[in-house]
């Protein structure tokens, strides 16, 4: 195979990948949209809502949770980093507070064992329903999380389909360098 087909052959591969690269990149945008999108409005829809500066609801946490949550405080939680956040620094430990720091496994199974205990059931019950919005938030931090990766993956896989559409027409060019110095 003489060097002018060899780099045509090439560089004709390199503008396949590079296409089906620039196809990736489309679709890993349009993920990240709808992800992002679809994050923002399920989590708008809840309207959950940071405490605000000095309320109560603030300054009960202690001073670590009080820090992660200060950058969002009075805000609506309309992203997955906020909803991580309002997650792990608000729910989880007003959930620790509440069930004196067992679990909601360790508090169901101590309620079986005593079914009259009324006080005891209202704690199971409140901690299973804070333990549910917590694993919904943090779903949404992870699918969000997802969504943002995408993005930086569309952004490379664009990259990398420039880069191979410019190689592959210094290829094409250096093939008919090629075959003018093959016929001389």
């Amino acid at each position: 195979m003489d060097r002018s087909a060899l780099d045509k052959l090439i560089s004709s591969t390199g503008v396949v990948v590079a296409v089906v690269l620039l196809a990736a990149s489309g679709g890993l945008f349009y993920a990240h949209n709808f992800i992002h999108g679809e994050v923002h409005d399920q989590l708008a829809a809840e309207k959950i809502n940071f405490p605000a500066v000095g309320s109560a609801g603030l300054t009960a946490l202690p001073s670590a949770d009080q820090a992660a949550i200060a950058q969002y405080a009075g805000q609506q939680l309309t992203t997955g980093a906020q909803a991580e956040v309002f997650a792990d620094h608000y729910i989880a430990v007003h959930l620790k507070k509440i069930g004196g720091g067992k679990t909601y496994s360790e508090l169901s199974t101590e309620s079986m064992a005593s079914p009259t205990d009324a006080a005891l059931k209202g704690k199971v019950d409140t901690v299973f329903r804070g333990e549910m919005l917590r694993g919904v938030l943090l779903n949404a931090y992870a699918f969000d999380t997802m969504a943002t990766i995408a993005y930086y993956a569309a952004f490379g896989a664009l990259a990398a389909a420039a880069l191979l559409f410019i190689l592959a027409a210094f290829g094409f060019r250096h093939a008919g360098v090629a075959a003018r110095t093959k016929r001389r």
